[in-house]
């Protein structure tokens, strides 16, 4: 009756490969079940999961080539004589990012091999709460035993199954990064930072992007930043259908899809015909396979998600959840990577540490960052009443933006601090250039507890947008003007 393995993992995603290595660090026994079911239009990836495969990485890549076609605008006021018009090739940018995803799978390959983690490519379920069946491709059944299990297999985009023709004719971000040719006109209904950061990049490539929202943008992050964020898409090119919601989609002779939407404001039902039609509606946890009723893991059944403690722990003794599987966890691969990590110090390690999931930072990468850390200021008021804090705030213009001309209506910072004698900071967020490089760093102070007096005695890198942040003064409550002005 011993198990085969110390450590068995259902999912090779962030969080399921940061644990698997860390306990093979242990010298402990491990193994990793992954397995990619093809998305409904049959897109299929490699080892690493949603960030390497369909997330993160290729989204970034592809933001960088829209940041490249916005700077080579700049660039002709910088002197550079670029031959007008320029254009951008789909397949080339797809391409280059494709096998660069396709070399970070076979890195992750090497890696479990080289640290003795026996790799599955099986789809796992539950025949008891120490026993795996694993499924191949072919059909091929294997059973894998093991004293503790994590479950760590992430999330799918959704479908809204209730509009007839979104399943058939509608794509996700599963599918986006791996087309071949370019999805020309395009439509995002829903928003959510997917949509928006995909639709920002699309826009920026020379594509005739459409996002179409019911209600707000951006739903958990500040309201007034995620305004300010589809306000520059707006002047940068991205239509938006607001207060827009869509009832069908139909394919015509053409090829291309035809959607209707009912406008609530106006009460009327509209259509438009669009090449490509990309869903992004949210994400639902990869459970179904699992058989976890079988073994009495209890999920949340409005959301799916497996309920943990603090210690990652399920409701069953020995087997764990991570990432974005988990109930209440911020669906966030550095998260996963260290809440992985942790669990598996405190398997096979000796630690107790747990997993801190405050002022956790993250960046919304759309043609204007936007970088947050710590709380919004609506959740700063919940929490402690709006006549307890105090909002530090600045537009503020980039250097960069001056001899290019460019509008920076929306480069945008504030600082939400406690108004008691010390101001603890509770939340800064920034809209600009590089957010995420800005943020990254702001990030540890507030970590570890910093104040905005403490920020004040910061000195700045001069000149830096981040170096602005240093320098705010101006409180929402004085109602004063907050442009920058000087330098």
């Amino acid at each position: 009756g011993k198990n085969e393995y110390d450590l068995l993992i259902i999912g090779g995603g962030s969080g399921g490969l940061a644990c698997a290595k860390e306990a093979a660090q242990f010298g402990r026994k491990v193994a990793i079940l992954d397995y990619v079911e093809p998305s409904p239009q049959g897109t299929k990836w490699g080892l690493g999961g949603t960030c390497v495969n369909v997330g993160c990485i290729p989204k970034k890549l592809m933001h960088q080539a829209a940041l490249l076609g916005s700077a080579l605008k700049d660039a002709q006021h910088y002197g550079w004589n670029i031959a007008q018009p320029v254009d951008h090739t789909w397949s080339v940018m797809a391409k280059a990012v494709q096998n660069y995803v396709k070399s970070l799978n076979w890195g992750h390959r090497v890696q479990l091999q080289d640290k003795k983690v026996k790799y599955f490519n099986m789809k796992g379920s539950f025949s008891d709460p120490h026993t795996i069946r694993g499924l191949t491709k072919a059909g091929k059944k294997t059973i894998v035993t093991a004293e503790n299990i994590v479950i760590a297999t992430g999330g799918r985009p959704k479908y809204p199954m209730h509009i007839a023709g979104a399943l058939e004719y509608g794509i996700t971000s599963d599918d986006l990064f791996w087309l071949k040719e370019s999805p020309g006109k395009t439509l995002t209904p829903f928003v959510f930072n997917v949509s928006l950061e995909c639709a920002g990049f699309l826009t920026g490539i020379g594509l005739d992007t459409t996002v179409m929202m019911r209600s707000i943008p951006l739903r958990g992050f500040d309201q007034q930043m995620a305004s300010l964020v589809t306000e520059h898409m707006e002047s940068y090119g991205t239509k938006f259908l607001k207060r827009c919601f869509p009832t069908k989609v139909e394919k015509l002779e053409s090829n291309r899809l035809q959607v209707t939407w009912k406008n609530t404001e106006l009460g009327t039902e509209e259509t438009d015909s669009f090449d490509t039609v990309m869903w992004a509606v949210g994400r639902a946890p990869d459970t179904e396979t699992l058989n976890l009723e079988a073994v009495g893991v209890k999920t949340n059944s409005e959301t799916g998600k497996i309920i943990v403690d603090a210690s990652e722990a399920t409701s069953v003794p020995h087997i764990y959840a991570v990432g974005d599987i988990t109930e209440g966890r911020p669906e966030l691969t550095p998260t996963a990577i260290a809440a992985g990590k942790l669990l598996a110090q405190r398997l096979f390690g000796q630690s107790s540490e747990l997993m801190d999931y405050d002022n956790v930072p993250t960046t919304v990468f759309t043609p204007l960052e936007y970088g947050c850390v710590g709380l919004s200021e609506e959740a700063a008021v919940q929490c402690y009443g709006s006549d307890n804090i105090e909002v530090y705030h600045a537009y503020y213009k980039p250097l960069e933006f001056t001899v290019a001309e460019r509008d920076a209506t929306q480069c945008y910072m504030k600082m939400v601090c406690l108004r008691e004698s010390e101001q603890r900071i509770l939340g800064l967020h920034f809209i600009g250039p590089n957010a995420g490089e800005v943020i990254q760093g702001f990030a540890l102070g507030i970590k570890c507890g910093a104040t905005y007096p403490e920020l004040m005695k910061t000195i700045g890198i001069h000149p830096t947008c981040a170096e602005e942040i240093t320098k705010l003064h101006i409180t929402k409550r004085s109602g004063l003007d907050a442009t920058v002005t000087g330098c």
